[in-house]
């Protein structure tokens, strides 16, 4: 019986090792060149990837939900974490409104509308990014937040609706008080428009 218990122990472990997270790092635009240093993982799921642009430099962590088809940009050098939700459409209204009638009409008060992510944002994880949003760059996005409409380069942004709370820069200014060897990097993408 013991015998029978370690292979069974050894099929599962192989298992789930099969379909464990794991990042991709072999991602194409949409002409067919890699993007380098992009990575995703295997776990995100990209809904009209044809209308995801992305830059050098980006991570998508694992169990997100990007929904792209009113266009999708993520800037170079984002990071999304975890169990983040990316979609460019929302009938949350739509259905109350038409009801029965919902999927036999054209709907005017379907939320349609793109999503733009600045260069070296950070998403936290368990985040809602809707249709119409534009997030500056360099802006750091709190655990949990429900983010729609736009906000400047260097938000904190947090909360449920989100709202800014604070700058980044207020934050890097201290890290780069007790790292100046740094400034030059932080210098080189900052400065850019």
């Amino acid at each position: 019986m013991q015998q029978k218990k370690g292979f069974f122990q050894k099929v599962l472990r192989r298992f789930f090792l099969m379909f464990r997270p794991a990042m991709n790092g072999r991602i194409y635009n949409n002409d067919g060149k890699r993007i380098p240093l992009t990575r995703i993982s295997n776990t995100t799921f990209i809904d009209h990837p044809q209308h995801l642009l992305l830059g050098e430099n980006v991570y998508i962590g694992h169990y997100n939900i990007i929904e792209a088809s009113n266009g999708i940009t993520i800037e170079e050098g984002c990071q999304l974490t975890t169990f983040i939700n990316m979609t460019s459409h929302s009938s949350h209204m739509a259905i109350r409104i038409y009801g029965r009638h919902y999927s036999n009409v054209d709907k005017e008060i379907y939320e349609r509308g793109s999503i733009f992510i600045g260069k070296y944002t950070f998403i936290g994880p368990h985040s809602t990014i809707m249709p119409k949003t534009k997030i500056g760059k360099g802006s750091l996005v709190a655990a949990y937040s429900y983010v729609k409409g736009e906000f400047p380069d260097f938000s904190i942004i947090s909360g449920n609706p989100a709202k800014v709370i604070g700058d980044t820069r207020d934050m890097d200014e201290r890290q780069l008080k007790q790292h100046p060897e740094l400034r030059s990097y932080y210098d080189d993408w900052t400065k850019d428009n």
